[in-house]
């Protein structure tokens, strides 16, 4: 089930994003949006953009040429699913606007075209309940900005065809992409961890801890400073499980159930398992770690160089609230993620 046609409805800044990677990787690639007008602003938009990104140096080089020669725009939704291999939906995050679209790609689109929604939260077994052909819809949730974050969500729901969910892969994989397939369960795993994150940053705040500027910069100077490069649990495992485990004893204390010690962990370290320290842990081995601190110990000094190089980013400085700023043309499609 090879794709090498490609239509993205919603060409807003998500949209127009996931559509200029499908156009870089050689597919054909079609975007409609709201009306012919909006969708023909959004590809002017996007080879610009493509030219400016070059230009930067932030794309390989030919990337606008690649982008101009595949991207195309219709004049309706109708239009541009009618005949191609893969529908990626990326409307704003509203079951009953997506519900509207989807019918309206099902009737339009061949009923043996991969089906796929890039929402950020919502369950795709939901909107699968309400198609024709739910066994070729699934979830392939990018993030944003599209063209520079490199991993992207495969979800299946119970009734999504395992050849569909093959060729999304290996559809997204061409654009250069990293894919986790995962089960349905609404939030996925991305925006339920970074929800979790938010809101915990906020009550953080709410309680006078620490102000919304030293909660971010505690979280991109410690924990978040690791993780371009390791997950939470290879990050437990160079820690150690058994500080883990005794840390959540005291978040528990003070907190409540909500931060208690998951019977996971215990069990691993009751039987001996503390990470790299000994006994291997949630995913790194018990033997041969020399590599693993070495390359942690270049990474983290590289990334300091680089940050330094790049000086402070321009955020603007609160007092106490979060500053935030909507980008400058609206957007037909959500951001989270």
């Amino acid at each position: 089930m090879a794709i090498r046609t490609v239509a993205v409805v919603g060409a807003g800044y998500m949209g127009g994003g996931i559509a200029q990677c499908f156009a870089d990787a050689g597919l054909h690639v079609t975007i409609a949006d709201a009306d012919a007008e909006a969708t023909r602003a959004s590809h002017e938009r996007l080879l610009r953009e493509a030219r400016e990104f070059e230009r930067l140096d932030l794309v390989n080089a030919g990337y606008a040429d690649r982008v101009a020669a595949n991207l195309h725009v219709a004049d309706s939704i109708e239009e541009a699913v009618a005949d191609v291999d893969m529908i990626e939906e990326v409307v704003p995050e509203n079951p009953e606007i997506k519900a509207s679209v989807h019918a309206r790609i099902e009737a339009a689109a061949r009923p043996d075209a991969v089906f796929g929604s890039n929402t950020s939260t919502i369950p795709i077994t939901d909107m699968a309940a309400g198609l024709a052909h739910p066994e070729r819809f699934l979830g392939v949730h990018f993030s944003n900005p599209a063209p520079f974050i490199p991993g992207v969500e495969i979800i299946l729901h119970p009734g999504t065809d395992e050849a569909v969910a093959r060729a999304a892969e290996e559809a997204v994989r061409a654009t250069g992409k990293l894919t986790a397939r995962l089960k349905d369960k609404a939030g996925f795993v991305l925006n339920r961890l970074q929800f979790t994150l938010l809101k915990e940053a906020m009550t953080i705040v709410e309680e006078g801890v620490a102000s919304a500027d030293d909660v971010d910069t505690i979280v991109r100077t410690t924990f978040g400073f690791r993780l371009p490069f390791f997950g939470p649990f290879v990050i437990a495992d160079m820690a150690g499980l058994d500080t883990y485990r005794g840390g959540f004893a005291t978040l528990e204390k003070h907190y409540g159930e909500r931060l208690s010690c998951l019977e996971s962990l215990a069990e691993l370290v009751d039987s001996g398992h503390y990470g790299v320290k000994s006994g291997g842990g949630f995913v790194v081995p018990a033997e041969g770690n020399e590599a693993l601190v070495e390359y942690r110990n270049t990474a983290y000094a590289r990334l300091t160089r680089l940050l330094s190089d790049l000086g402070p980013a321009p955020v603007g400085r609160s007092t106490g609230a979060a500053v935030t700023e909507a980008p400058a043309e609206a957007d037909s499609g959500e951001r989270l993620g």
